[in-house]
């Protein structure tokens, strides 16, 4: 088995572009060492594998040589990347090539750039193959939505051992540069495949990489070379501007800077960004607006379950002066009557989430209205899903879902598969502790619906879509109603020089 997943990786590496034909014997020694082997006879016959098959046989090996000492999927996956990593081209060499190709055309460099990220194993395409994804068509266009099935699930051995550890403070957090090359341990994932590429926005370092995860095609993370927090600010717009007008195919945003309506990571500044267009970019402009002063800015509410204001303008530095305006306003934005609260004893409330691209030739930037003020009704955030959503969808509205693209928990991919079951066999559904939560849901659906097995995921899948489009209304700080866009429109008016 060892030879053969040698050469198998070999093949692989080479087929890739990874290594050449003068670095087999190298490559070849490299995987010994790591696997803790001695000796290597060449097959006869070429190999050709799976490349996680590959790794799977390798870490068994490594297991028989005594090298890999457990077996659960956290050690599998540090000890699988320290293989990749040892056939992972230094990242110079990667840099150049990225570089050649951006001369040529920038849509080149990412392509290669995404697909090397995958050729090493940093994204794992076998996992992320495993994610359930469907389109749900609503009265804002067609949402995405993903269960997401890729991230493993931590087993206790590591997380017992992750307890014991003591603290670390090497890399700060995930995105750090100091990720590349890193070796991990059971609570920080090993980044031994991981190249990151330098570029420079608003005269500042960052760097691009993509996300492990990949929630859509080429999903992309741009984040700064310091670990310093997020902060919205006009330097923000200024950054993700700079980006497209570099990567025009790609679009690129920013999560808010407060808790509950932020992301995941909030103590380094990060954007995220990629070739592909959400329901939001499709979404037209419903209410018409004009600025004093930049009334060559095409301007608009957009018509969307959440609260965009949509700027376009040919001159990126007319955006960005706007955008400061808009954003300093609604800092400091109060309306008792609409429940718009700025701060609260002291605590700052209003916030945006910017998204920036460009479309036929122009720039354009949607600036997201968020507010994460919380009362005893809604102690997760008023703009927040709300309780009766939370069987669905429960965590914070990023970016990603601002857009409109549902990344629901694991968890879901059963329970839909009970809950159709249940519903096809009349099956007390409150009595299933797997499934009770969504018994008030399935008692509206068994309202409006027929169920029979063919028909019965179908409909619970549109019925998902429509769900996260109410969590999408929950999340905006204007409601789509008369009351709102008034109120919506008032703090237009507010916006002045």
């Amino acid at each position: 088995m060892l030879n053969k997943s040698v050469k198998a990786l070999i093949a692989y590496a080479e087929a890739n572009g990874l290594i050449e034909q003068a670095d087999e014997v190298w490559a070849i020694n490299q995987i010994l060492r790591v696997v803790g082997a001695d000796s290597y006879k060449e097959p006869e016959e070429a190999v050709e594998l799976p490349l996680s098959e590959i790794l799977d046989n390798l870490c068994d090996c490594a297991r028989e040589t005594g090298t890999l000492t457990e077996n659960s999927i956290v050690y599998r996956d540090l000890f699988d990347t320290k293989i990749m990593g040892a056939i992972t081209p230094m990242p110079s060499n990667v840099h150049r090539k990225f570089n050649a190709l951006y001369a040529q055309n920038p849509q080149e460099a990412t392509d290669w750039y995404y697909k090397f990220s995958q050729d090493t194993n940093y994204i794992r395409r076998d996992r992320i193959a495993k994610d359930v994804k469907w389109v749900a068509p609503t009265e804002y266009g067609d949402l995405d939505i993903t269960i997401n099935l890729s991230k493993p699930e931590k087993d206790p051995k590591a997380i017992a051992a992750a307890k014991n550890m003591p603290a670390a403070f090497y890399p700060k957090c995930l995105l750090c540069k100091e990720n590349e090359g890193y070796a991990g341990r059971v609570n920080h994932p090993a980044r031994q495949n991981h190249r990151i590429m330098p570029v420079v926005i608003n005269d500042s370092n960052w760097f691009l990489q993509y996300s492990p995860y990949v929630y859509y095609n080429e999903h992309c993370i741009v984040f700064n070379s310091r670990h310093t927090p997020m902060k919205i600010e006009p330097a923000t717009f200024r950054k993700l501007l700079d980006f497209v007008k570099q990567f025009p195919h790609y679009f690129v945003g920013s999560n808010a800077d407060l808790p509950i309506v932020g992301g995941s990571i909030l103590a380094h500044d990060h954007f995220q960004g990629g070739h592909y267009t959400f329901a939001m970019e499709k979404a037209p402009i419903e209410t018409p607006l004009t600025f004093d002063g930049f009334e060559d800015v095409e301007a608009g509410i957009v018509k969307w379950p959440m609260s965009v204001i949509r700027l376009r303008s040919s001159d990126d530095n007319t955006l960005v002066e706007l955008g400061a305006k808009i954003l300093a306003a609604w800092r400091s934005y109060t309306d008792k009557d609409a429940f718009i609260f700025a701060e609260t004893d002291g605590e700052p409330h209003n916030t945006i989430t910017p998204i920036a691209r460009m479309r036929d030739g122009k720039f354009e930037l949607d600036l997201v209205l968020r507010n994460n003020i919380t009362t005893e009704e809604h102690p997760l955030g008023v703009y927040h899903p709300h309780a009766e959503l939370h069987h669905i969808k429960k965590e914070n509205i990023g970016l990603i879902e601002v857009m409109g693209l549902a990344v629901l928990p694991a968890r879901l991919k059963e329970e839909l598969n009970v809950l159709a079951d249940a519903l096809v066999n009349g099956a007390d559904i409150r009595a299933d502790e797997r499934i009770c939560k969504h018994a008030g849901w399935a008692d509206e659906l068994k309202a409006n619906y027929t169920f029979t097995a063919e028909n019965t995921m179908d409909i619970l899948k549109k019925e998902v879509g429509i769900v996260f489009a109410k969590v999408l209304e929950h999340a905006g700080v204007y409601k789509r109603d008369e009351a709102g866009k008034q109120a919506f429109l008032r703090f237009v008016g507010s916006i002045k020089d």
